[in-house]
């Protein structure tokens, strides 16, 4: 039995599981808001309880991992693996960046659990890449050795933010005004959406419908401006979501790109599946091929999304796993 844990900026999952080669069994599993926790040894505690002593505990992290300490990025939490090992007793404790740990996981999953929208090129080997937003914009890679795959963390949502078009130069204009740096995340998570949209309405001259005001700005204004746009609601709203879809697109191309994902580009995290009906438009995959003289190389990358988010739980029980029997 395993102790494996997604830990997010707006959510942290943590369960207990059973490996067997690549498939994981999910025995026991709970969700709580970060938010309200001081530090993560408090919600640990909370989750274990009077559970019985867990051999191995590995924790996806959205933070940069630097040894066997983490500093999540989205909150005030520093994790550090052997002081969680002493205090909770395990045998061995793992940090792993999230977006590794979702590529670890994918061994695990079946072809329920994928949705293709670029098949590529049949039978494409070599490295993968995931990419996932969600409260921010995770990335990894995979490198493929020519007998199988290698997860490793990167922090390139990140990198700093290049604007394809008049109008996207004009939001990094907006955005630089708030902020020094302006970085992938700030245009392409669920924090992003709503800046996008208010930049929108100011670009346009177009005012906030009553009925939306009372969520934007707010808690809830990604929420409110993607279910508006997806029930086409508000025209600005699906201008914003469509223009989200599509730079999510241009920097998943970056990452393929810069990891020669020959072997295909995942992506994983919440928002993916609440929008699938946008990303099947082709939106995204214009913006992914639209690579100049690369093009045929990216359309030959398969493209697939992660349907199942259990991906970035199953990930740590099999690295654990794989730790344990090295």
């Amino acid at each position: 039995m395993f102790l494996t844990g997604d830990i997010g900026g707006t959510k942290t999952r943590l369960a207990l599981a059973e490996v067997d080669g690549t498939r994981v069994e999910i025995r026991r599993e709970q969700s709580f808001a970060s938010q309200q926790y001081p530090t993560f040894d408090a919600l640990l505690g909370e989750f274990l309880g009077d559970t019985g002593a867990v051999r191995a505990a590995a924790f996806g992290v959205a933070g940069p991992v630097n040894g066997r300490v983490a500093q999540a990025t989205n909150l005030p939490w520093r994790l550090e693996a052997d002081a969680l090992q002493t205090r909770f007793g395990f045998a061995r404790c793992h940090l792993l960046n999230d977006l590794e740990a979702t590529a670890w996981g994918i061994p695990a999953l079946g072809d329920a659990d994928l949705l293709t929208l670029q098949a590529g090129t049949p039978g494409a080997q070599g490295n993968q890449a995931v990419i996932a937003a969600g409260t921010g914009l995770g990335e990894a890679g995979l490198y493929w050795d020519g007998q199988r795959h290698h997860p490793f963390a990167s922090e390139g949502g990140h990198a700093t933010f290049a604007p394809r078009n008049a109008l996207e130069v004009a939001l990094l204009q907006h955005l630089q005004q708030q902020r020094e740096h302006v970085s992938w995340e700030r245009v392409v998570s669920g924090m992003a959406l709503p800046d996008l949209y208010s930049f929108l309405r100011q670009h346009r001259h177009a005012p906030l419908p009553d009925w939306l005001a009372q969520d934007v700005p707010g808690a809830n204004a990604a929420a409110a401006i993607s279910t508006a746009a997806l029930q086409q609601r508000d025209p600005l709203c699906v201008e914003t979501l469509d223009w989200f879809v599509a730079l999510y697109g241009a920097e998943a191309g970056n990452l393929a790109l810069k990891t020669m994902s020959r072997g295909g580009l995942f992506i994983g995290g919440g928002i993916a599946p609440k929008i699938l009906p946008l990303l099947q438009t082709g939106g995204f995959l214009a913006a992914f091929n639209d690579k100049g003289r690369m093009r045929p190389l990216l359309q030959a990358m398969p493209v697939k999304v992660i349907l199942n988010d259990r991906a970035a739980l199953y990930g740590p029980a099999l690295f654990a796993a794989q730790a344990g029997a090295a």
